[in-house]
């Protein structure tokens, strides 16, 4: 998926080209001719990106200019449309002039689709080797496969990658034009910022045997005591911090019923209108309750691209 209607870590240029994953003589090759981003694990997998103004320019090595020796097997992620193979390594980040570092969060927004693909592909993939060193079932480490898309322990078992789905809902009252609300909740668990209080969409992980639709009427009901309806799907999104696929949805409630928040969850929990949340995104102060100022969602997420959606009337 490409382009502004999709959600910010949603977007890729590249051909994953699965069948190559399991060649070992076109991996060795395509090495040779390979553009490769490394990642740091030791520093919040950081990359590096060059230029201050957007978008920046994620930094590709060729294959042999790498200074160090990799933490990981190179990681095949797919081909570019002009033909040249990517992969990724964990290691240290090179000094390379006029190249900074910064993590996914920071500037996935800002990246062109091309990089914002190649960059949360990685960092998906590198968080889930560092999560899966030794086998669940025989407790045994494991060993890299399929140019970093699998993993196999002594007995010969393979594990493949996973992503743990999560729904993240943006609930509104379905009323159109300036006054219409939406219904955003601080989270218990957030840091507390002097002055500021961060407000987003409800957010939770599916659960075994739960629809994402299921998980959507749960969650909300849950942490906030309102019941949903209307419940339509629109866009998901890699989240590799570890290893989510945030499924995003638009809901419409009741904006009468009382809100009963579960303080082990929710902090906070209210309604803003279509123009309080357009001051918010344009910078003006608007109050989030005891003196504090509202504060949204990062760009990156997938919890301001459903704002956005709704505050433009996709509803």
């Amino acid at each position: 998926m490409t382009g502004e209607a999709a959600p910010p870590l949603a977007r890729s240029t590249l051909d994953r080209a699965a069948h190559r994953r399991t060649d070992p003589g076109w991996l060795a090759e395509a090495w040779q001719r390979a553009r490769v981003l490394v990642l740091d694990s030791t520093d919040d997998g950081r990359a590096l990106v060059r230029g201050e103004a957007a978008p920046p320019e994620l930094v590709l090595l060729d294959s042999g200019e790498l200074p160090e020796v990799p933490r990981s097997v190179p990681m095949f992620l797919g081909v570019e449309p002009d033909g040249v193979p990517v992969f990724a390594v964990d290691a240290p980040l090179p000094a390379l002039p006029g190249a900074r570092p910064v993590n996914l969060r920071e500037v996935g927004h800002l990246l062109v689709d091309r990089d914002a693909g190649i960059f949360t592909t990685a960092l998906a993939l590198l968080n889930w080797h560092l999560r899966h060193g030794y086998s669940s079932s025989t407790g045994q480490p494991t060993q890299v496969d399929e140019a970093g898309w699998s993993r196999i322990d002594p007995d010969g078992g393979r594990v493949w990658p996973r992503t743990d789905p999560a729904m993240i809902v943006l609930v509104h009252d379905g009323v159109a034009g300036p006054e219409g609300r939406c219904l955003l909740g601080n989270n218990a668990t957030w840091p507390s910022t002097p002055g500021q209080r961060r407000f987003s969409c409800l957010a939770g992980y599916v659960e075994p045997g739960e629809s994402a639709e299921a998980a959507v009427l749960r969650e909300v009901r849950e942490e906030v005591g309102v019941g949903v309806e209307e419940i339509a799907y629109a866009g998901s999104q890699s989240w590799p911090f570890p290893g989510s696929l945030m499924l995003g949805y638009l809901a419409r409630a009741d904006a009468d019923e009382p809100v009963r928040v579960d303080p082990a969850e929710i902090a906070h929990a209210r309604w803003f209108t279509r123009r309080e949340i357009g001051a918010a995104l344009a910078g003006r102060p608007v109050d989030a309750g005891e003196g504090n100022l509202l504060v949204l969602p990062p760009p990156s997420s997938i919890a301001l691209f459903l704002i956005h959606r709704w505050l433009d009337g996709h509803c």
